[in-house]
C-alpha cells in the first residue's frame, strides 16, 4: 500500500459519517475538533480566572466579590467556547435544539438533584447570601468558604479539611454565617464566682477583663450581668464584641485566661460545686413475732 493510499484511508475513517444531527452528519474528525476546541477554551477560561483573581486583588473590591467576577467570566467564556466550537465544526444548533428538546424530560426526571445544584449555584454567586472567605457553621463543622462550584461549595474547616457541600443545600436549610453584613459578633463568657466574694470587684475585675483585650471593642461597651443565682456561686456573665468572627475562639481562650489570673489578683474564688449531706440515725426496727418463732416458745415450754 502506497504513502498516498494510507493517507486516503486515515481521510476516509476520519470523515466516515457516524451518526446525524439534523441536516449535518457528524464525523470523527468533527468529534475531535470539537473536543479539541472545548478544551481550549476551558483552559482559557481557567487561566484568565486566575488572572483576574491576581489583579483584582490589588484594588479595594472584597474577596467575594472578586471572586464573583472572575467566576461569571469564567462562565461566558466556556459557553462562548461551546458555542463556537459548534459552529466551527459544522454542526447545527439548531438540530441540537430538537435532539435537547426530546431529552428535556428524561434529563428533568433524572437530573433533578443536579439541576437543583447548579440552580442554587447561581444563586449564590448573584445574590450572594455566602461568599467566598465567610466563616460558617456546617451542623457542627466550624470553617471558610473557600470556593463555589456549579454544583458544590466548598468549606474549609479550621482543622483544614475540606468539606463538599451540595449548593442546595444552602438555599434548602438553615445556615450560620457569621461573616455575613456586620462582622461584628459578641462573644458570651460564663463564670460562677463564691457568695462570699464582693460584688463590686467582681463586676470591676470583669469590665478590666474585657477592656485590657485589644479584641473586644470599646463600642459597643462590654457587659457585666449577674445572670441568676446557683447552687454555690453567682452566674456571672461577660460579653463583649469582636471585630472578626474567626478570631472568636482564640479571644475566648485569652478572656477566660485573664478572668483566672484577675480573680487570684483579687482573691475572687471560683467554687466548686457543693452538696450537703445529712446523715441520720437509723430508725429502730419494731420486732414482729412470725409463727415459726411462736411454735419455737412453745415446744421450749
Amino acid at each position: 500500500m502506497s504513502f498516498t493510499e494510507i493517507v486516503q484511508l486515515i481521510h476516509n475513517i476520519f470523515s466516515y459519517p457516524l451518526f446525524p444531527i439534523g441536516n449535518m452528519q457528524v464525523t470523527l474528525s468533527s468529534l475531535i475538533m470539537f473536543g479539541v476546541w472545548l478544551a481550549l477554551f476551558g483552559l482559557l477560561s481557567r487561566f484568565l480566572k486566575r488572572g483576574l483573581l491576581k489583579l483584582l486583588q490589588r484594588t479595594q473590591i472584597d474577596e467575594g466579590t472578586r471572586y464573583v467576577f472572575a467566576r461569571v467570566i469564567q462562565y461566558i467564556v466556556i459557553v462562548f467556547g461551546a458555542l463556537l466550537a459548534f459552529q466551527f465544526v459544522g454542526i447545527d444548533l439548531s438540530g441540537l435544539a430538537v435532539i435537547f428538546g426530546f431529552l428535556s424530560v428524561g434529563i428533568g426526571f433524572g437530573l433533578q438533584n443536579i439541576t437543583s445544584n447548579f440552580v442554587a449555584g447561581l444563586i449564590l454567586l448573584f445574590e450572594r447570601p455566602i461568599k467566598v472567605g465567610d466563616r460558617l457553621l456546617v451542623g457542627d463543622v466550624e470553617g471558610d468558604v473557600v470556593e463555589i462550584n456549579i454544583r458544590s461549595t466548598t468549606v474549609r474547616t479550621i482543622n483544614n479539611v475540606h468539606i463538599i457541600v451540595p449548593n442546595s443545600d444552602f438555599i434548602s436549610n438553615n445556615v450560620v454565617n457569621w461573616s455575613y453584613g456586620d462582622k461584628k459578633v459578641r462573644i458570651e463568657i460564663d463564670v460562677g464566682v463564691s457568695y462570699a466574694s464582693d460584688l463590686e470587684t467582681v463586676l470591676t475585675a470583669l469590665r478590666e477583663v474585657a477592656e485590657e483585650n485589644r479584641e473586644v471593642l470599646n463600642k459597643p461597651e462590654p457587659e457585666v450581668l449577674l445572670m441568676s443565682f446557683g447552687d454555690s456561686s453567682w452566674n456571672m456573665q461577660l460579653r463583649g464584641w469582636i471585630r472578626d468572627p474567626k478570631n472568636h475562639r482564640v479571644v475566648r481562650s485569652d478572656l477566660n485566661c485573664a478572668i483566672v489570673r484577675k480573680f487570684r489578683e483579687r482573691d475572687i474564688e471560683i467554687p466548686f460545686p457543693q452538696r450537703d449531706l445529712h446523715i441520720r440515725s437509723p430508725l429502730p426496727v419494731p420486732h414482729v413475732a412470725t409463727p415459726q418463732a411462736e411454735a419455737a416458745k412453745t415446744s421450749n415450754a
